[in-house]
């Protein structure tokens, strides 16, 4: 089984794939980058790339993280309107979809709900037994929501 993990942002959108095959393996992660400064070329640049991505990865089940409480008020409508966006996307592919909080991840990956990033980031390469993850910590997270998909086992197709 294909799982695609998924880290909303505003500008910068990490994704990881792994193949749930007994053991857990990476596949591919990375991240979508979404410059365009108006909010209609925003969604649909990340409308478009999500797509693709999709189309490319064919995920069996997507994993994402809910948003949670921002501090500034300007971003966290920004991540929600990008975690629609990625939803949609998701719902129309009929791909099962789990929800997670920050939380709920960092409590599957290390077994503590209040990791750091780095923490996060050194048991996602145990998990995976992989040397180096490059790149963004938006991966990385998006790699360890896609973990957290794999343990769950409460999930149903899309209604």
């Amino acid at each position: 089984m294909r799982i695609l993990g998924i880290d909303p942002g505003s500008s910068r959108i990490g994704y990881g794939l792994i193949e749930d095959g007994g053991s857990l393996s990476l596949i591919d992660y990375g991240v979508l980058e979404v410059k365009e400064k108006t909010l209609s070329g925003k969604i649909l640049n990340l409308a478009g790339q999500f797509e693709e991505l999709l189309k490319k990865t064919k995920p069996d089940l997507a994993g994402i993280e809910k948003l949670y409480f921002a501090k500034n008020i300007k971003t966290g409508i920004e991540v929600a309107q990008s975690r629609g966006v990625l939803m949609l996307a998701i719902l129309k592919k009929k791909i099962p979809v789990l929800e997670f909080d920050p939380t709920q991840v960092k409590q599957t990956v290390t077994n503590y709900g209040q990791s750091d990033k780095l923490a996060v980031a050194k048991m996602v390469k145990k998990i995976l037994n992989i040397k180096e993850l490059a790149g963004y910590d938006d991966a990385s997270d998006a790699i360890a929501i896609a973990i957290a998909a794999a343990f769950s086992k409460k999930w149903s197709l899309p209604r």
